[in-house]
């Protein structure tokens, strides 16, 4: 087997059987690892959000920091760190918004798609054709030359706003920081709603967390993992290459899934996700375009933010003001009747389809 095929079939086992023993740990049933979650959770521990009840999706997540970490160091040792930007920072930073947005009417990143699948969930297929058919929009546009503009070199320091940022952050995890005696910081005092109303997983212990994060951020950056450029790459080169990373983790958590008794295939009650099909396809849909227009799934845009690329760490940012957004304003977990999120979700495609028309070359 060719180096870089044995690279996605690692990253796709290690990811999937990390997902399933966090699940174990604490972490949220089928939320082993979903990136929108947790940044949404750490935008939530900022106080970008606050309910001023005990609320269940506010914690500094080491996942996310761990990821980031993991691809910083994997980068820096085998000189694959470079400093890069491109353009249009504020349209950037708009689409990780929307991109936040449609992950969260979804209740979950394309990674946490491949998760629910593996755990018989339904409202994931759904979900899946409606990223699928984002993507495929966003291909459109990218076979008519679309570009935010190529990246090139930047100042050294533009790379180590976001590893540091998750420097600060881990800091602040570790000391449990209170800037005001009612917060922020605000940390979950139960966990995430289920489907009856209870509290269900919050969270893995610290350290573990966080070197599952390292351990992600290693071969995701070796393998290029990518949820959006699986399918891109499959639709434009017909290149299956990505493609193995996503069914690898499909496979290892349906079989580990069955193996624990944790697979109850069907729609209803499953874990932190709910039935809206409509919410669940158009969600994954605004997911799936703004992350080909992007260049990269959440995941992969952790990973090239570790990697140096500035261009991502305003994606990041955004995505992080995109929770807040959601959360404040109601437009999380959309469903059939929740208008103000689904128009939300429609101006998010709407805003997209624009910025990738008036940006072909």
């Amino acid at each position: 087997m060719k180096k870089d095929t044995i690279w996605v079939i690692a990253a796709g086992a290690v990811v999937g059987i990390l997902a399933v023993v966090l699940t174990k740990l604490g972490n949220p049933a089928n939320m082993g690892f979903c990136i929108a979650c947790f940044e949404r959770d750490i935008a939530g521990a900022l106080g970008f959000f606050n309910w001023n009840i005990p609320a269940a999706v506010q914690y500094i997540r080491p996942e996310i920091l761990g990821i980031v970490f993991g691809g910083f160091l994997t980068a820096v040792a085998t000189r694959e760190f470079k400093p890069r930007a491109g353009s249009m920072p504020v349209v950037r930073f708009m689409l990780g918004v929307f991109m936040m947005i449609g992950a969260l009417a979804f209740l979950g990143c394309p990674l946490r798609m491949v998760i629910r699948l593996g755990g018989g969930d339904l409202n994931a297929v759904v979900a899946l054709v409606g990223f699928i058919a984002g993507i495929g929009i966003g291909v459109v546009f990218l076979r008519q030359g679309f570009n935010l503009g190529r990246t090139q070199k930047t100042g050294f320091w533009d790379g180590f706003v976001l590893p540091g940022f998750m420097v600060v952050l881990l800091l602040l995890l570790l000391f449990q920081v209170k800037f005001t005696e009612t917060g922020p910081l605000f940390f979950s005092a139960k966990g995430h709603p289920g489907v009856d109303g209870s509290a269900v997983g919050i969270y893995a212990g610290i350290a573990i967390s966080l070197a599952a994060g390292l351990l992600v951020g290693w071969v995701a950056q070796r393998s290029r993992m990518c949820c959006a450029g699986a399918f891109r790459d499959l639709f434009i080169m017909r290149s299956g290459h990505l493609m193995i990373a996503v069914a690898t983790v499909f496979v290892v958590i349906l079989v580990l899934n069955i193996i624990l008794g944790n697979f109850h295939m069907s729609f209803a009650d499953q874990p932190v996700a709910h039935t809206g099909y409509i919410g669940n396809f158009l969600g994954m849909a605004l997911v799936g375009i703004c992350a080909v227009l992007l260049g990269g799934c959440p995941l992969r845009q952790l990973i090239l933010a570790g990697n140096g690329n500035a261009d991502s760490a305003i994606t990041v940012f955004g995505m992080l003001a995109g929770a807040g957004f959601a959360h404040n304003l109601g437009l999380a977990s959309l469903v059939n009747t929740n208008a103000w999120g689904f128009a939300a979700v429609i101006l998010g495609l709407a805003v997209a389809i624009v910025v990738a028309f008036v940006n072909r070359k």
